[in-house]
């Protein structure tokens, strides 16, 4: 528990001084971050050999890559993103990366199984394109309020939920996939973000966005996003699973590794992005 608490704080500090300076940094740290995940996905589903990074798994950090630099340099103001064309040249590195992707299958066949393949697209998707909806959020407009509300419904719930669930909770919610989960501690996860979310907006939130009150906006950011952070975390506990594994890492002591600690902020992070871009109009 001391370790999970040192390290926990330590990841609390990195996103606080990542998300505070913003920008570029904000941008090569969430960089770093999706190339681990990607790596602990990948050996998760098979797609990384103990050689070493295989030429699938290679070719997959190279469009993650190029993906993290495209959005960096869209959102900072280059022509690309003032001529509204940034999301067609983000459709076309995707389908590019899984053409790339099947001509490593091809070229190198029988190397890798189509099963891989599926598999490490999949991987580039699931964390580093979800991730980078951190750094899409903290760009937009009142995004340096709204990007807090990626993790005050995923931390602030999982934090809740447990010590309800602890003190409260009866009925298991998923008692194959995660038994120690309880009907009742998701209730007080969700409640917990909500009432976080009001409580941001009215120290914070409310003073920046002018003309009009944004609480009841956060709360219903903070409410949606603890469902979602919830699905999140049995996603990848559920990934875990199927591949016998008990932590997809080892590099956030008596966490695991990055997916364990950011499976549920990967689910939010996309979700108040768009909930912001419609509700709020930012």
């Amino acid at each position: 528990m001391g370790k999970r608490i040192v390290s926990g704080a330590a990841v609390l500090v990195l996103a606080l001084a990542a998300i505070l300076t913003g920008g570029t940094c904000l941008a090569a740290v969430l960089l770093v971050i999706s190339c681990a995940a990607y790596r602990e996905l990948c050996r998760a589903a098979g797609v990384h050999v103990k050689s070493g990074p295989g030429t699938l798994e290679a070719a997959g950090y190279l469009g993650i890559l190029l993906y993290y630099v495209l959005i960096w340099q869209g959102e900072n103001g280059a022509a690309l993103a003032e001529s509204g064309r940034l999301p067609l040249f983000l459709g076309m590195l995707l389908i590019g990366e899984l053409m790339l992707l099947m001509a490593v299958y091809v070229l190198t066949f029988p190397a890798y199984r189509s099963e891989q393949v599926m598999a490490a697209f999949f991987c580039i998707i699931y964390g580093p394109v979800m991730l980078s909806f951190i750094y899409l959020t903290e760009r937009m407009q009142y995004g340096i309020y709204i990007v807090w509300m990626i993790f005050i419904s995923s931390w602030v719930c999982d934090t809740c939920a447990y010590f309800t669930g602890v003190t409260l909770g009866k009925h298991k919610m998923a008692p194959v996939l995660s038994p120690k989960k309880s009907v009742e501690g998701a209730i007080g996860g969700v409640a917990g973000s909500v009432l976080a979310g009001m409580l941001f907006s009215l120290l914070a939130a409310n003073q920046a966005i002018p003309d009009r009150s944004v609480t009841w906006t956060f709360a219903a950011l903070g409410g949606i996003g603890a469902v979602i952070s919830q699905i999140g975390d049995l996603a990848a506990s559920a990934i875990k699973r199927n591949h016998d594994i008990k932590d997809y890492g080892t590099c956030i002591p008596g966490h695991g590794g990055i997916m364990d600690r950011f499976d549920s902020v990967i689910f939010t992070a996309p979700v108040i992005y768009f909930l912001a871009r419609i509700l709020i109009g930012a």
